[in-house]
């Protein structure tokens, strides 16, 4: 049986900008450009007591909150402190699956330091991100990482949740099915048709009824319901594929996007070339004024052999659009995938279906 830990840090962006400003600390900041077209990317806890949350139209966060202190975001300086974060974790075990700046999985079945537990480990290396980073994280310990991640949630922030083997059905009985992962409004209200509300009641559910209504995803929704999760923590999973996309502060036209991909191309190969990886398919990202999302992709002879023939790829792309003069565009982005060891660049995450 393996031991999980999901290591959270409490709202990482704005945590670092508390830490670094005493002038921020226990006010309600968020870290975002302000614009009628941005986003938040973080909200410190004083911040969500208003309803702000990530991705949050920022527009949406001032009205909630007027009094909120708005930080442009410092990817280096977060970047910088997540490296610090996954050091710690490397110093406990080489099994760690990073999923963004500031959340991993670690499989401390074998730990090298040779603590006892696995809730010793997690104990221990919030003590080290606390003692050398000044900031805080939550962790949660389980058998798997799909209960990990729920448990880290459960006594946020700077908590610690423990869910032990023979614990798992009780535990997950009452829980919502709208926490189980992969289940959005869509599957959550087809389950709602069925009676369907918390895991206890999808547990007691007809698996072959649920394989019928989901497919596949059925199969998992019955094993999720009994706290099963054979997927491995993975320590080194490749890079899949890299964008990158500007939204607007207004509505351009199609003739007018020239400059917008050739900045996205560029950041895109600059990405690239730190991976050390270059990819042959080319995707072009659109997002229209009413938001309706426009994707094409090409898969030239060779890769690309540079910003400007990735920029003058993605042109062309655009070129293929065939929606009305009039329309205006909102968002552009490029994409870069089909590295030469994907075995199969069909199946890349995100944009790279050519519909519209």
């Amino acid at each position: 049986m393996r031991k999980i830990v999901h290591v959270d840090m409490d709202a990482f962006y704005a945590s670092v900008e508390q830490r670094d400003d005493p002038a921020l600390r226990g006010k309600p900041v968020v870290v975002a450009w302000k614009g009628a077209r941005s986003v938040v990317c973080a909200a410190s806890y004083e911040a969500r007591k208003f309803g702000i949350r990530s991705a949050m139209p920022a527009l949406r966060a001032e009205r909630l909150c007027p009094d909120a202190i708005f930080v442009a975001p410092d990817f280096v300086r977060y970047r910088e402190v997540s490296r610090q974060v996954r050091a710690i974790f490397h110093r406990h075990t080489d099994l760690v699956e990073p999923l963004s700046l500031d959340e991993a999985y670690l499989d401390v079945t074998v730990e090298k330091t040779g603590l006892p537990t696995a809730t010793a480990t997690a104990k221990r290396i919030r003590e080290e991100i606390r003692a050398e980073t000044a900031l805080t994280a939550s962790a949660g310990v389980a058998p798997n990482k799909f209960l990990a991640k729920i448990a880290s949630d459960w006594k946020k922030p700077d908590g610690l949740f423990v869910i032990q083997p023979h614990e798992v059905e009780s535990f997950l009985a009452p829980i919502a099915v709208a926490k189980l992962p992969g289940v959005g409004p869509s599957t959550d209200g087809v389950l709602e048709a069925l009676g369907i509300r918390t895991v206890g009641q999808l547990r007691a559910a007809d698996p072959r009824e649920l394989e019928r209504r989901f497919g596949r995803f059925g199969i998992r929704l019955h094993e999720l319901a009994h706290g099963i999760d054979e997927y491995p923590v993975e320590p080194s999973r490749a890079v899949q594929s890299v964008s990158s996309e500007d939204t607007f502060p207004v509505d351009l036209p199609l003739e007018e996007l020239g400059p917008a991909l050739e900045r996205a191309a560029e950041r895109v190969w600059e990405a690239t070339r730190r991976h050390g990886r270059n990819g042959r398919t080319v995707t072009l990202k659109l997002k229209t004024a009413d938001f309706k999302i426009v994707t094409r992709r090409l898969t030239p002879p060779h890769p690309p052999g540079s910003a400007a023939e990735l920029a003058e790829l993605a042109r062309a792309l655009a070129a293929r659009i065939e929606l009305p003069a009039s329309t205006r565009y909102r968002l552009a982005g490029v994409g870069l995938s089909g590295f030469p060891e994907d075995e199969d660049d069909r199946a890349q995450p995100g944009l790279f279906d050519d519909s519209a």
